[in-house]
């Protein structure tokens, strides 16, 4: 019985507890974007967040300006707009 627990504390702290660390910050990342930043989404397009709404955000994207609205879910990362 003692090996048995050992495997499943190990496999916890090797594979469950990192990744609900991930989830938890990519949660905070998610709940601290505002407009104004740049975003990739997780399908690789690049824009500026224009509006948020409750589960939807609007972005814009360069070079022609093209307003599109996402799914928060699908934003992989965060930037701010150091340019400016």
């Amino acid at each position: 019985m003692l090996p048995f627990l050992l495997i499943i504390v190990v496999f916890y702290f090797l594979l469950l507890r990192p990744q609900q660390k991930k989830q938890q910050t990519w949660q905070k990342m998610l709940a601290a974007i505002k407009p104004g930043d740049r975003v990739t989404t997780t399908g690789g397009i690049r824009g500026m967040v224009m509006s948020i709404k409750e589960d939807v955000i609007l972005l814009r994207i360069p070079p022609d300006n093209l307003k599109i609205e996402v799914v928060k879910s699908a934003i992989a990362s965060v930037t701010q707009d150091e340019a400016k």
